[in-house]
């Protein structure tokens, strides 16, 4: 932010000649201001505070008739009224966080068992993943037709930017996919769980970054704890594993290509994420048919119908 506070414009607006009031207004700016630290007004060659939006005085108001004290009121150039500096206390940021966390552990606890219900009955997780996607894809479409979500506005160049980030979310999905088709929903997600160390590595060979000698040592347990859960699994099957260890390599790729290149970009959280998966929809579709294809799709429909009932398609 740049804002400037400048003795002329000061005293064009005020009026003020009290020889008093110019430190009583410095010592209430150093005193009520919520920059850091205080800036010093008192040499009189050079009287400027520097920030990064133009303030103008809204009003001035004459706090005690005895005493000559006033008080300031500035707004942001593009905002035209008082400036509110709301503090949020790191208890209720904590919370939300917290809060955030809880609801995408349980949803997606019950994604999986879902999943893998599915899989187990309808074997098919390229069909699986792609309707996965054209379900979120579907829901906010709905959302912004209906207006309870507001519509991103994009263009050529955003999507040719998010174009890599989604070819590496659509793969990290589909190997996920196929890993829980082959091996127990646990097994896979103990094997995605070293997602962090594959996010340490890369970030270093790759990109070049370095990080403290505690980030490599947090990362020793993690790696054990995969190769332990591996070694020890009684339904041990390659693919699975494969898949889940390709699904880690993928999203560590997403991320890093989405921190690197939709940096700055106006599109984010809900919107950014619908926006993905309707680009990953598109680039999986075709990738699906011929993998699987719809004869196979139907039969494995009438089949799972036969075995099942009618409760299969919920």
């Amino acid at each position: 932010m740049s804002f400037s506070f400048k003795q002329s414009g000061l005293a064009t607006c005020m009026n003020v000649t009290n020889s008093g009031f110019h430190k009583r207004l410095i010592s209430t700016i150093c005193s009520r201001s919520s920059f850091s630290p205080c800036l010093n007004l008192q040499n009189p060659e050079r009287r400027n505070l520097s920030v990064s939006k133009p303030l103008h005085i809204s009003s001035i108001e004459k706090i005690n008739e005895k005493k000559p004290v006033f008080e300031c009121k500035a707004y942001e150039a593009d905002k035209s009224q008082p400036i509110e500096v709301e503090v949020k206390s790191e208890a209720a940021k904590r919370l939300k966080i917290g809060i955030y966390f809880a609801t995408w552990w349980a949803l997606n606890v019950v994604f999986n068992i879902y999943n893998k219900k599915v899989l187990n009955a309808y074997p098919y997780p390229w069909l699986t993943s792609t309707l996965s996607l054209a379900c979120g894809s579907l829901m906010m479409l709905i959302s912004w037709a209906t207006r309870i979500a507001e519509t991103p506005k994009t263009d050529f160049e955003f999507w040719k930017t998010l174009f890599p980030v989604a070819v590496a979310h659509t793969i990290g999905h589909v190997a996920a996919t196929v890993s829980m088709s082959k091996v127990a929903v646990s097994f896979t997600h103990i094997i995605k769980s070293g997602e962090p160390a594959f996010s340490v590595l890369v970030s270093r060979f790759l990109l070049g970054e370095t990080f403290p000698p505690s980030v490599y040592l947090s990362l020793v347990p993690i790696i054990g704890g995969c190769a332990l859960a591996a070694v020890t699994e009684l339904n041990f099957n390659m693919t699975g594993f494969m898949g889940a260890m390709i699904s880690n390599f993928a999203f560590v790729l997403r991320n890093i290509f989405s921190k690197k290149g939709m940096k700055g970009k106006s599109v984010s959280g809900m919107n950014y994420y619908a926006c993905l998966s309707l680009l990953s929809l598109l680039i999986l579709t075709p990738f699906a048919v011929a993998v699987e294809g719809p004869q196979m799709w139907a039969a494995g429909w009438q089949k799972a119908l036969s075995e099942i009932g009618p409760q299969f398609i919920w």
